[in-house]
């Protein structure tokens, strides 16, 4: 491919920049990134609550806490705020650029930051997992492997906070929901060729299931006892218990 022929850069919003089918996490994205998807995601801050008001349910004294894909840890530092001296709370981002942003950002912080690949990680044995909009980035190839992996290390009584964009059940409900979500990237200051954009670079990278899907793999994994605790059109999130 000569320089010609090779995928332009195109703006997916706020100073953020992607190619078709590449979208990263890497590079200086870590600097917008909050601003970014808080603008991206329906209900981002209200689900940011719930998962903290969950997790009372399931921290002690000497919990150990992973949060995966941890981006900026602004998630998991007030995880750990809210529970202050309780537990140990480990954040696990595969993009170094992200990872580093990270601890500069919590120094002082109770939260230690591991860059590794979630997939491949060594989890201690711990008592509450959250996944807030990160599974969905895995390769369907390696999902399932994942999932039982943070399964296995769950404590008997310990939780999966799993947080998702999902697929409709049909293609007229699918069309609805593109239709209400690309009305809400236009009403939160994305303009039509950002929005463009950000769909292009995400062919391939992000491939979400359908509710039915990621509850089926859970249910693989060994969870009995799954909930959906949050729901605005296509992003759900999900409590498995152990």
């Amino acid at each position: 491919m000569n320089v010609a022929e090779r995928p332009m850069l195109q703006s997916v919003g706020d100073g953020i920049e992607a190619t078709r089918s590449a979208w990263s996490f890497g590079g200086s994205v870590a600097e917008t990134f909050d601003e970014h998807v808080r603008r991206s995601v329906p209900g981002y801050d209200a689900g940011h609550e719930l998962v903290l008001q969950i997790s009372d349910f399931f921290v002690h004294d000497d919990s150990v806490c992973y949060e995966i894909g941890s981006s900026t840890g602004t998630l998991i530092r007030a995880l750990a705020e809210r529970h202050a001296g309780r537990g140990s709370w480990i954040g696990v981002d595969i993009e170094r650029a992200m990872v580093d942003f990270a601890v500069r950002r919590n120094e002082g912080s109770r939260v230690r930051f591991a860059l590794a690949d979630a997939c491949r990680f060594d989890y201690q044995p711990c008592d509450l997992v959250v996944a807030y909009y990160t599974v969905q980035f895995v390769r369907p190839r390696d999902r399932q492997r994942l999932v039982d992996a943070l399964f296995q290390a769950l404590n008997w009584g310990g939780a999966l906070l799993l947080f998702e964009k999902v697929r409709a059940p049909d293609a007229r409900f699918q069309d609805l929901c593109t239709g209400l979500y690309n009305d809400f990237k236009r009403g939160h200051d994305f303009s039509p060729a950002e929005i463009m954009a950000k769909s292009d670079s995400l062919r391939g990278v992000l491939e979400p299931f359908s509710s039915a899907a990621n509850v089926d793999m859970l249910r693989r994994a060994g969870f009995v006892d799954v909930m959906s605790v949050f729901k605005q059109v296509c992003f759900e999130g999900f409590l498995a218990i152990k």
